[in-house]
């Protein structure tokens, strides 16, 4: 019962969040068209629901020619609208609102034992993880090694607040932790 709860939350939410967002993505795609001299539109794999692939949307903040974050997109990618479209995903049923964060291959493949419960969740806009490390780029840019604090630090403090999400997930936490999503910024 409580997936199906899940799941009519996800429905509702995003669609909702479509609504109100539609008109602002759609300004948004046509901005970054322009300023990234692309499609606007970012899609890649990313590891979901028992490690299926699946093709994530994000508006595109990278300049096509120079493979770098466009001035315009650094505003995106700071206030997270570069995510929006990501309620089509969790419409199609690839994603929830809120779940551990989709990685690229080659992460959860390092997930061992009770860990690979993770992968039992769907990924999600949102989560404990999510918010923590909100601005995760601007900590790998301090870094020395940002691949290796990735992997000795980050990832597996990620893994860690994900399997206590797995273990004390319900509705009423996601609704709270959609909260601190939505006012992360005043804090």
């Amino acid at each position: 019962m409580k997936g199906i709860v899940k799941r009519c939350f996800d429905i509702i939410t995003s669609l909702l969040s479509l609504i109100v967002f539609l008109p602002f993505i759609l300004i948004s795609w046509v901005v970054l068209i322009f300023d990234t001299k692309s499609t606007g539109i970012f899609c890649q794999n990313r590891v979901g629901q028992f490690g299926n692939l699946f093709t994530i949307y994000k508006l595109k903040t990278m300049d096509a020619k120079t493979s770098k974050v466009s001035k315009i997109g650094c505003f995106f990618r700071k206030y997270k609208i570069d995510e929006l479209p990501q309620f089509i995903n969790v419409l199609k049923g690839e994603m929830s609102i809120v779940g551990p964060r989709p990685d690229i291959e080659g992460y959860y493949d390092k997930l061992k034992g009770e860990e690979r419960k993770i992968l039992e969740l769907k990924p999600g806009i949102t989560s404990e993880a999510s918010i923590k490390y909100y601005n995760e780029e601007e900590i790998l840019e301090l870094q020395e090694n940002a691949l290796e604090y990735n992997d000795n630090s980050i990832f597996p403090d990620k893994v860690k607040m994900n399997l206590e999400y797995y273990y004390n997930q319900n509705l009423l936490l996601d609704i709270k932790i959609i909260i601190k999503t939505l006012f992360k910024g005043n804090t």
